[in-house]
């Protein structure tokens, strides 16, 4: 391939983006989660893995233990994991310290706050913490401690260093989990060894529709491809890749990419939900991939902060092209609730716009206006959180994830602000994983296993689902986020039977809408709706 001809990125070349070779989701980036999730999970599957590798290659082969702690390597490379164990130990002996010091700060504050005033233990604050924690109590006399998580991104516990990104070709949707299986380096691959925010990244995925000499590529990434440069120039090729068909019509196209992924567009904006998206390869279930998105997105849009709603491999993809990022607004300050908003300006997302319940940005011919979204959360005091109403062209789509309708009352009050609404995209895995699952790691005391199993991540089931329904008059319904496509195992590993409830719950939804003469649907893998302006 001559230097001079332009080459495009290939459409199959994956990114994992990592952090000390895991996984990269929105825990490992905040200092103060980023350390209880390796010194509570990381380090914990990498020693139990390196004691019993073989107890772990049952495991994920058991359909009954999918999501669980087990490492998808059989027995094969317990060499290379106990070198990850030893060099994590060596290099991040700050952020381990760190997170030492916040499991004692809860137990001082457990045994020695008892309502008098808190100024006296502030001396009792282990040194590591001192200046970056505010103690505080709840009106009830429950004591408890905020971050000051802007000043931790500026301390030695947030380290950049541990940031980089796994280039690889991809063939087929299984990969092994994400929280539990660390990503080594193989043949065939790629590792770029970059902060997230880099420029390099931006560079690298803009040849997926703008193609660049590959001299020019071989300039800007031979210093980041550590003597990879014939394995990475294998990553390119001078075949254009299928174009982009913009809507041209006078209403709303909206288009189903996956789980929670919608993209709304007019002929003059683009609208993104909680971007998780396929890579274009040789599949069996039809999907939108990559190269079906415009050129520029206005505003990508985020739920949540869970790992399936909160992708670091899309969202370092499409960062060229968006305007910008919408996301709940977060006290900023609990253990359990970073802000998104730091997090997404701290890994190169300029233009981001926190938005709270019932406020609104009305600009673009758009109006969006943040929902309450309840539940979900295993009862953890979480607020980056929200659902959305989106409001252009004499249409209302209603946008609410996993939101739990625990409490009724929430959403008649609601539904008599917004008032009626024409389509409905709603979340019905009611299930959920317990509260240990996610946030495990970042409780200091473990909850009783009945207790634990009673708080659950979980969407609404059908009768809190059809009060959605009614209460807002809805033309439309559409159950999404279930985490069917298998291109999601990765990161949500679920695997669902006709019998599992979530399955059974949403199609006495879809039965029940239709009786009712509403249109309804559970998305899998694409569509494509058009509404006349």
């Amino acid at each position: 391939m001559l230097d001079c001809q332009p080459v495009y990125l290939r459409p199959n070349i994956k990114i994992e983006p990592l952090v000390d070779h895991w996984y990269a989701w929105s825990h490992l980036i905040p200092p103060a989660t980023a350390a209880r999730n390796l010194t509570e999970r990381h380090m914990k599957i990498m020693d139990s893995y390196i004691k019993n590798p073989e107890v772990h290659a049952a495991a994920v082969k058991n359909p009954k233990m999918l999501g669980g702690p087990f490492m998808d390597y059989g027995g094969q490379r317990v060499d290379e994991v106990c070198a990850l164990r030893d060099e994590t130990k060596r290099k991040r002996e700050a952020q381990i310290r760190f997170s030492t010091a916040i499991s004692h700060l809860d137990a001082m504050l457990r045994t020695e706050a008892k309502g008098f005033s808190l100024q006296p233990l502030y001396a009792k604050v282990p040194e590591v913490l001192r200046g970056y924690v505010e103690l505080v109590y709840d009106l009830n006399d429950y004591p408890s401690f905020r971050l000051f998580e802007s000043l931790l991104y500026k301390s030695p516990y947030y380290a950049a260093d541990t940031q980089s990104s796994l280039l690889s070709e991809i063939t087929q949707d299984d990969r092994p989990f994400v929280l539990s299986t660390p990503r080594l380096d193989f043949e065939g691959a790629v590792h770029l060894r970059t902060p997230f925010r880099d420029e390099v990244i931006d560079q690298l995925f803009r040849a997926k529709t703008n193609p660049r000499p590959m001299g020019e590529i071989q300039e800007v990434f031979g210093s980041v491809t550590e003597g990879e440069g014939s394995i990475f120039g294998e990553f390119f090729t001078s075949a254009p890749p299928t174009p982009y068909i913009p809507y041209t019509g006078n209403g709303i196209r909206w288009r189903y990419f996956g789980h929670a992924c919608i993209l709304v567009e007019t002929p003059k904006l683009s609208i993104l939900f909680d971007p998780v998206l396929s890579y274009t390869y040789e599949h069996e279930i039809s999907r939108y991939t990559y190269e079906d998105l415009p050129d520029k997105i206005n505003y990508v849009i985020i739920t949540h902060n869970h790992q399936d709603h909160v992708l670091f491999e899309t969202l370092l993809q499409i960062r060229h092209k968006v305007e910008n990022v919408i996301v709940p607004r977060s006290t900023g300050s609990s253990l359990q609730d970073p802000s998104l908003k730091l997090l997404l300006q701290q890994v190169g997302f300029p233009n981001v716009l926190e938005l709270d319940e019932l406020e609104t940005i009305d600009r673009d011919e758009v109006r969006i206006t943040g929902l309450p979204f309840i539940g979900e959360h295993a009862d953890l005091d979480i607020r980056t959180k929200l659902g959305y109403l989106v409001n252009t062209r004499n249409q209302k789509l209603m946008f609410v994830a996993d939101s739990c309708n625990i409490e009724p009352a929430l959403y008649q009050h609601v539904s008599r602000d917004i008032g009626p609404v024409d389509v409905l995209f709603i979340g019905m895995e009611c299930d959920g994983a317990p509260l240990t699952w996610l946030y495990g790691p970042l409780l200091t005391k473990q909850p009783a296993r009945a207790a634990d199993q009673s708080r659950r991540l979980a969407g609404s089931n059908f009768e809190q689902a059809l009060d959605m329904v009614e209460r807002f008059r809805c033309k439309e319904v559409y159950v999404y986020a279930m985490g069917q496509e298998p291109w999601l195992n990765y990161i949500m590993s679920l695997k669902y039977t006709d019998q599992s409830r979530p399955i059974v719950e949403s199609n006495r939804l879809i039965e029940a809408c239709t009786q009712r003469n509403i249109v309804a649907e559970r998305l899998f893998g694409e569509k494509e709706i058009l509404i006349e302006g």
